[in-house]
């Protein structure tokens, strides 16, 4: 039997659920971040995204038009529906969703199914973005959804930029907090192996290193790691949720910084409530940052 072979997949973006883009952007810029304009979908969701120099980006998500959006989940728009189950079950802000960087999200979508683990009907959509110089572009996109029903919190998707924006967005992608690249992306679960086949496939790599306290799998942008309670309060300081149920959970997103002491004064000159850990900082969830983050050298 031939084993096709494997092409590991870059992080992309995160989807951070949020109750409004303004106060996103509000706490965002705070921190440091620059952030891109709102931009609208055409199904009723809409963003500001944060681009980061390695390519990857945060999307902040927000719900422009409630009847929009439950037209389109009912129609079968997966992106829309698990967005919605979201609020409905974790709140209106948290972290819902990685997406993997694709060439061929057809293809993804086999793979997927193949594997037991297809979360729906692929999605093609466009949209439009206001760039820095006041232009506007446009982007179309291609989504392959991943799931397990056993983590109904939490999915993964392929996305291929069937028509890419702009590249040039450097003014963009410099922030005054010194972040440059996305380090890693963690999440909670219980047993951390039991969802292991799903970062696997999703990450397309079949490496994985084990620790006592839960799994990682590299990707060539970005590592993601899935803990237990006891990873995540001792690395995190997060303290596990009694009678907590089962399934991955967005916890924490991690960024790498050119300069640490350079973050901690702007953070500090700001107001910004963090603490340090392991020579990291630790930035709690605030209206419009619904999950840790932390930044490390």
């Amino acid at each position: 039997m031939t084993v096709s072979s494997r092409t590991p997949r870059p992080i992309d973006h995160l989807v951070l659920p949020v109750s409004d883009l303004a106060v996103a952007r509000e706490r965002l810029t705070r921190l440091g971040f620059t952030v891109a304009s709102d931009a609208r979908h055409p199904f009723g969701t809409e963003n500001c995204c944060v681009f980061l120099a390695d390519g990857s980006y945060l999307e902040p998500l927000g719900i422009a038009n409630r009847e929009e959006c439950e037209e389109a989940a009912r129609a079968g728009n997966v992106f829309v529906a698990r967005d919605q189950a979201f609020r409905f079950r974790r709140g209106i802000e948290g972290f819902s969703a990685i997406a993997m960087a694709s060439g061929n999200a057809w293809e993804d979508d086999q793979r997927y199914t193949a594997a037991g683990l297809s979360g729906g009907e692929v999605l093609e959509f466009s949209r439009d973005m206001l760039l820095p110089d006041g232009t506007a572009a446009t982007g179309s996109f291609r989504l392959a959804f991943a799931a397990d029903l056993r983590s109904p919190d939490f999915f993964f998707f392929a996305s291929q930029r069937i028509l890419p924006l702009p590249a040039d967005r450097a003014s963009l992608e410099a922030h005054e907090n010194g972040v440059v690249s996305l380090a890693e992306v963690v999440l909670s679960e219980q047993n951390p192996t039991d969802f292991q086949y799903l970062v696997q496939e999703a990450a397309d790599e079949r490496e994985v290193e084990a620790m006592s306290f839960g799994m990682s799998v590299d990707t060539p942008r970005g590592r993601i790691t899935v803990v237990n309670d006891a990873g995540l309060e001792g690395f995190y300081g997060i303290a596990p949720v009694a009678g907590g149920d089962r399934g991955l959970k967005g916890r924490a997103v991690v960024f790498r910084v050119s300069d640490l002491s350079g973050c901690r004064r702007l953070l500090s000159g700001r107001g910004v409530a963090f603490t340090e850990r392991d020579g990291r900082l630790l930035v709690p969830p605030a209206p419009g940052q619904g999950v840790l983050f932390v930044f490390g050298e």
